[in-house]
């Protein structure tokens, strides 16, 4: 096989908490008067939170702080963090355990490589941890997508070099950073990608016969 690990993106690519960012940046638009719906949402996935915070400000009429912009940032992950307690491994689409359980059969190192600092939290909701040689989050990063800090720091985790490791990815952002990482991606969805990935995914679970050939 021409990898040797894979390196998965979380939410949308492994789950879907898309509802409760929206939920939960929803309350913050409302306290900066800032307009927010779908297409704002859009815009927030993998990037950091305080530059999800920054994209959300860029419509309000108000002034903040760095002071008060630390404390809606906060409030916001608390906020998503209630909501996240409601996850269940059913949470985990049909087929992507199998699909993982047959990547790891193959003799592939598997890893997270997220942005987002609950990646452990979620992956512990899902009860989905036993999977991943690696976690690399953004607790561990100073970087966020498009930057490919977490990916590099992922494989590194995984004791490869980059060039053997492919990222999935179903945002721009992610994609942008598997190719300043060296890494092929594998695309999942259909994202408006700013140039081709390596290869098309309807979901995940497809994954291992795409590698198969």
């Amino acid at each position: 096989m021409k990898y040797q690990g894979i390196i998965f993106d979380l939410d949308g690519v492994l789950c879907s908490t898309d509802r409760f960012h929206f939920q939960a940046w929803q309350q913050t638009a409302r306290e900066a008067k800032a307009p927010f719906d779908e297409a704002v949402n859009q815009r927030l996935r993998g990037v950091s939170r305080m530059e999800s915070l920054e994209i959300i400000l860029e419509a309000s009429p108000l002034t903040f702080t760095p002071e008060e912009k630390e404390r809606m940032a906060e409030e916001k992950n608390e906020r998503y963090r209630r909501l996240l307690r409601q996850m269940t491994p059913a949470d985990m689409p049909n087929g992507v355990r199998e699909a993982l359980e047959s990547l790891r059969a193959a003799g592939l190192k598997l890893a997270v490589g997220s942005s987002s600092k609950n990646a452990r939290f979620i992956l512990e909701r899902l009860e989905a941890g036993q999977y991943f040689d690696a976690v690399c989050d953004g607790t561990q990063i100073a970087r966020s997508k498009p930057h490919p800090e977490v990916f590099l720091k992922a494989a590194e985790m995984l004791g490869l070099p980059p060039a053997v490791c492919l990222v999935v990815e179903d945002a721009p952002a992610g994609l942008q950073a598997a190719r300043a990482a060296g890494m092929d991606c594998a695309g999942v969805g259909g994202a408006d990608w700013p140039f081709a990935p390596a290869y098309r995914l309807e979901d995940v679970t497809t994954l291992p016969a795409v590698l198969r050939g």
